[in-house]
């Protein structure tokens, strides 16, 4: 057999030989470095037998897919590690993630000194050098051999498999797991590990199930890179917003109040207060939209037009009971029935296309108790929505609007390059989800995908993620844990518009079904401020900042000159204020490091007696003084064009 390999080159064997055999025969260096394989572009085990023509790669810690292989064999390790510590522990799954892997037990929850304690017996267990040897049952086999091993949760696993199904488990001396593999040959080829934390997680990721314990770890080839990546979770968890936010007392929660349903402060309202008032006027005075404002709730009657009642109601809030009561509400999950209710109180002509209606919405969706966090999966929320009622030929025009909009509000953000674009389609496997049929799919799909190959963005592709109506692009962003969530959304809409017996009247005089697009400009406010939090160490640009210069009084002296300054700030729209405690100026500067402000103005006899300023800066250090005048001019300019400085200066820590 010819076997092609990775740089072209080519090997021949007389007999079947192994992926792991033929990294041997190609180096030694390879063969202790190898995790898996890539068969004609299939990852497989390093123990598969190839006794066919074919391409093959062996795949390294450098390849995604080895990187997974080494983290999921290091992840049989840590199940090994809590069976010796805790073995009335029940094994679920652990598989490799992004960052390293994570792996569910039905035990009690673990401490710091209950990790430390695994990750001992982890590095005993790769000391001990175990092969790992794969071997499968049939499937009744299978769910005897874990029954008599009292792992429940396996067996559950292998009852979902197909009753011909021949089932893989992998064991490493006396323990033995269920899995598809692939993974190292040993486990002493594992060199440096870390369990990071603990946490709750649902088995199978429902509520509805029993609630299990949910250990993450990491691992590398190298103790460099692994007190490198330790190193980068200690800044991910200083940037967490959820964290750093309630730090700088932009929201907080209570249990009383409710999961979800964050409590903001007056900090963080007035940069939500700043968006949100940028985003109107952008959208109001440069793009051509006029606003509505729409009731918090509605009839059932109003969802069921839409669709919402059959194809979202677990996801809304009802009010009622529709067995019992003559009327059922429910608070709006989305406002587009509503507007379209405001398109259709006036007649409209082909020439009134299109109307671009936008709200600042507060919307009220269900969620799971276990997906809340902070700000980023909450309850009750505020968009920048709107929907485009359109004529079939503006579709395509008004989309690429839309688009343009978004990465606008990105840009001038500074978020941009942070986002990956992802096409939303429906699963044609699940057809009574969606209204229309095959043909409104397929067309619509093509159409959004044409406008992202025209407009040049680089995009993936998604079954199942449409809206119920239609499909959609979602503008994705990762938070500092890697956590994927869609920060802004554009759908076209095709079909709806029969629902509600919308029209417009053509250059003939007849009624005709215009298009909708629903769209956000910089999505979910809440959601926004947690990026950002996380994006900027919390140090926001200035013209976001809840407070943007902070005047410092040397002494008592020189109140009156500083809240001479502050006026004189807040007369050209700065927001400052004056220190004034009866503190050391040492201090005082340090609290304004910490509180992460663009400017301090440090004022005291020679600045009264000239007239000027001392300006220190986050990104300039000792600015030295400066006429109040031209401070005012720069700062005013900067919070005009919402310039993004680069930080050169802060100690926030």
């Amino acid at each position: 057999m010819k076997i092609t390999l990775k740089d072209g080159s080519l090997k021949e064997y007389a007999e079947a030989k192994s992926v792991y055999e033929i990294a041997c025969d190609i180096s030694e260096g390879l063969a202790r470095a190898a995790c898996a394989g890539e068969v004609d572009g299939k990852t497989v085990d390093l123990r598969t037998v190839i006794d066919h023509d074919c391409s093959l790669s062996i795949l390294t810690f450098e390849d995604k897919a080895g990187k997974a292989a080494y983290r999921h064999t290091t992840s049989h390790v840590l199940a090994e590690a809590v069976k010796r510590l805790y073995p009335e522990a029940k094994l679920a799954i652990g598989p490799s993630i992004e960052e390293g892997f994570y792996y569910d037990f039905d035990c009690a929850p673990f401490d710091r000194a209950a990790l430390d304690n695994l990750e001992a017996e982890m590095k005993k267990i790769i000391k001990e050098g175990k092969a790992l040897e794969r071997f499968t049952l049939p499937r009744q086999e299978a769910m005897e051999f874990m029954k008599k091993r009292e792992e429940p949760y396996k067996v559950e696993l292998i009852e979902d498999l197909p009753e011909d199904a021949e089932i893989s488990f992998y064991s490493q001396g006396d323990f033995v797991d269920l899995c598809a593999g692939p993974h190292l040959m040993s486990t002493k080829n594992i060199k440096a590990i870390k369990l990071v934390s603990s946490s709750g997680a649902y088995w199978r990721g429902s509520e509805k199930n029993k609630m299990l314990t949910r250990i993450y770890g990491t691992a590398y080839t190298k103790k460099a890179d692994l007190d490198a990546y330790l190193e980068h979770l200690e800044d991910i968890k200083k940037r967490d917003h959820n964290k750093l936010g309630r730090e700088m007392e932009l929201f907080t929660t209570a249990d009383v109040v409710g999961q979800g349903l964050p409590l903001l402060m007056p900090k963080g309202v007035k940069i939500i207060q700043k968006l949100q008032r940028w985003i109107e006027d952008e959208e109001d005075n440069h793009w051509g939209y006029v606003r509505t404002k729409t009731p918090f709730m509605a009839k059932s009657d109003l969802y069921k037009i839409s669709g919402h009642w059959d194809h979202y109601k677990e996801g809304m809030f009802v009010l009622g009971d529709e067995e019992k009561d003559k009327e059922v509400y429910a608070l709006r999950p989305m406002t587009c029935p509503f507007q379209y209710y405001v398109y259709k109180a006036t007649q409209h002509s082909y020439r009134d296309l299109p109307v671009r209606l936008g709200e600042t919405s507060t919307l009220f969706r269900n969620e799971d108790s276990g997906e809340m966090h902070g700000l980023t999966r909450v309850r009750q929320f505020t968009i920048s929505e709107g929907h485009l009622i359109v004529r079939p030929d503006q579709a395509n025009e008004e989309f690429k609007r839309c688009l343009d909009l978004a990465n606008y509000c990105l840009s001038t953000l500074g978020l941009q390059e942070d986002v990956t674009y992802r096409l939303s389609k429906w699963d044609p496997n699940n057809r009574e989800k969606y209204l229309g049929d095959e043909e409104y799919w397929e067309s619509t799909q093509g159409t959004i995908r044409q406008i992202l190959k025209e407009k040049e963005l680089p995009f993936t592709e998604a079954e199942g993620e449409a809206a119920f109506y239609g499909p959609k692009v979602d503008i994705q962003a990762k938070n500092v844990y890697g956590k994927e969530d869609t920060m802004i959304t554009i759908q076209l809409d095709c079909a709806i518009a029969d629902n509600f017996d919308m029209y417009y009247i053509d250059e003939k005089g007849e009624k005709k079904r215009p298009y909708i697009i629903h769209r956000t400009s910089i999505g979910c406010y809440e959601r926004t401020l947690a990026w950002m939090i996380e994006k900027y160490a919390g140090m926001f640009p200035t013209w976001l900042c809840p407070e943007q210069v902070r005047v410092l009084p040397i002494s008592d002296k020189y109140l009156d000159y500083a809240r001479q300054v502050e006026a004189e700030l807040k007369k050209n729209g700065i927001d400052a204020t004056v220190d004034d405690r009866s503190e050391k100026i040492g201090y005082k500067i340090r609290e304004a490091r910490l509180d992460r402000l663009p400017y301090m103005l440090v004022v005291g006899q020679k600045e009264e007696e000239n007239g000027v300023v001392s300006v220190r800066s986050r990104f300039l250090g000792d600015e030295g003084q400066k006429d109040l005048k031209t401070f005012i001019e720069n700062v005013c300019e900067e919070i005009r064009t919402k310039e993004i400085r680069k930080i050169e200066s802060c100690n926030c820590n």
